[in-house]
C-alpha cells in the first residue's frame, strides 16, 4: 500500500461514520392511521395566529411550512371538531416554536419564559404580560377552558408545568457538558418531550370528562408512559443527524453509547429496539385495565386509541416534515438511510 493511500485509509477511520441505518419502525407499528378533514384549514388558521403581531419572513416562515404541525395535529386527533382541533395545532406549533415566540423578552432564559407562560395558564383572566408569548398562552387557554374539564385542565398545566421544570435541567446539563445515565436520561425526556401536555388535549379534543381516579390508575399512566416513550425515543432517533451536526448529546444515542459502550449504529439498533417494545408493551398492558363501567370505559377507550393515535401519527409525520430529514424524508422512510451531516464549526 501507498503512504498516500494509507493516509486516506486511517483519514476515513477518524471522520467516523457517514451514515446510519434507521430501525424499521413504521412496519412494528399496527395501529390504523387516520387524517382529520380540517387539516387544510387548521394550518392556514393557525398560520394567520402564530404570525400575528410579527413580521416573520424567510427563513422563520419556511420553518413554519416545512415544520407541518398541521398534518401531524390532524393524525393525532382525528375524531376532533374543528374548534377543537385548531386549539390543538395552535399548541403544538406554540410548542415546536417557543424558542422563537420568546425572542422579544428582555431575559431569554427557560425560567423567564415558564414564568410568563405560567402565569398565563394559572392566572389566565388576572395575569397581564405584554409578552407575545404570554398574549398567545392566553389566548389558546381561554379557549381550551370553555369546554376542556377541569380534570383536563389540570393536567394540562401541571404537565406543562412539568415541561418547564425539566427544560430548565436539560440546559443546565448542556451548558456543563453532562452526559446523564439512561435511567436519569428516560425519566427527564418523558417530561422534555412535552407529550404529558398533549395527552390531556386528548381529553380535551374529544371531550372527555374522565375521573381523577381513573386517570391516575397505574395501568392507565402505564399506557401514556409508553407512548410517550415511543414518540420521544423514536423522536431522538430522527432527530440525531441535526443535533449531532450542532455538538448536542442530549439525546438517547449518546446517552447508550456513553453507558453501553457501543458504537454508532448498535446505539441506533439499541434505541430502535427499546421503541418497539414501548409499542409492544402499550398493546399488552391494555390487557390489564380494570373496568370502571359503560360510561367510563368508552370514555377511557378513546383516550387510549388517541394515545395509539400519537404513536403512529408521530412515526410518519417524522418523515413527512422537513424538520429532521429535509426534503429527503419519502426518500430515507423508503431506505431507511440517513447520511450524516457534518459537525457545524
Amino acid at each position: 500500500m501507498s503512504p498516500a493511500a494509507s493516509s486516506s485509509s486511517s483519514s476515513k477511520q477518524a471522520m467516523g461514520p457517514t451514515k446510519i441505518i434507521l430501525p424499521d419502525l413504521v412496519s412494528h407499528c399496527n395501529f390504523p392511521l387516520r387524517h382529520s378533514r380540517h387539516r387544510k384549514q387548521i394550518t392556514s388558521e393557525t398560520k394567520r395566529w402564530l404570525f400575528k403581531g410579527a413580521n416573520l419572513i424567510g427563513r422563520a416562515r419556511d420553518k413554519f411550512h416545512g415544520l407541518k404541525a398541521g398534518l401531524l395535529t390532524s393524525m393525532c386527533y382525528p375524531d376532533a371538531a374543528y374548534p377543537q382541533l385548531r386549539l390543538c395545532n395552535d399548541f403544538l406549533t406554540y410548542l415546536f416554536h417557543l424558542d422563537n415566540l420568546s425572542d422579544d423578552m428582555d431575559n431569554r432564559g427557560t425560567r423567564s419564559v415558564a414564568n410568563v407562560v405560567l402565569n398565563s395558564l394559572y392566572h389566565p383572566r388576572s395575569y397581564q404580560s405584554p409578552e407575545r408569548i404570554g398574549k398567545m398562552t392566553r389566548d389558546y387557554y381561554r379557549r381550551m377552558i370553555l369546554t376542556a374539564s377541569p380534570g383536563a385542565q389540570r393536567r394540562f398545566i401541571e404537565t406543562f408545568d412539568f415541561f418547564f421544570q425539566s427544560v430548565t435541567q436539560q440546559a443546565l446539563d448542556r451548558a456543563s457538558g453532562v452526559i446523564p445515565d439512561l435511567e436519569s436520561y428516560i425519566a427527564l425526556r418523558r417530561d422534555t418531550s412535552g407529550c404529558k401536555p398533549c395527552w390531556a388535549l386528548i381529553e380535551y379534543a374529544n371531550n372527555l370528562d374522565i375521573p381523577d381516579e381513573v386517570m391516575d390508575h397505574p395501568a392507565v399512566r402505564s399506557l401514556g408512559e409508553a407512548a410517550n416513550d415511543l414518540v420521544t425515543w423514536s423522536n431522538d432517533i430522527f432527530s440525531y443527524n441535526v443535533e449531532q451536526s450542532k455538538g448536542d448529546t442530549h439525546n438517547m444515542i449518546p446517552v447508550v453509547m456513553h453507558q453501553e459502550g457501543l458504537d454508532l449504529q448498535s446505539a441506533v439498533e439499541f434505541v430502535g429496539d427499546m421503541c418497539k417494545q414501548s409499542i409492544d408493551r402499550f398493546v399488552e398492558e391494555q390487557r390489564y385495565l380494570p373496568s370502571w363501567g359503560p360510561k367510563i370505559d368508552r370514555d377511557l377507550a378513546i383516550y387510549i386509541d388517541g394515545l395509539a393515535n400519537w404513536i403512529v401519527g408521530s412515526l410518519h409525520w417524522s418523515f413527512d416534515s422537513e424538520r429532521y430529514f429535509g426534503k429527503d424524508g419519502r426518500q430515507v422512510k423508503s431506505t431507511r438511510v440517513v447520511n450524516l451531516l457534518p459537525r457545524r464549526r
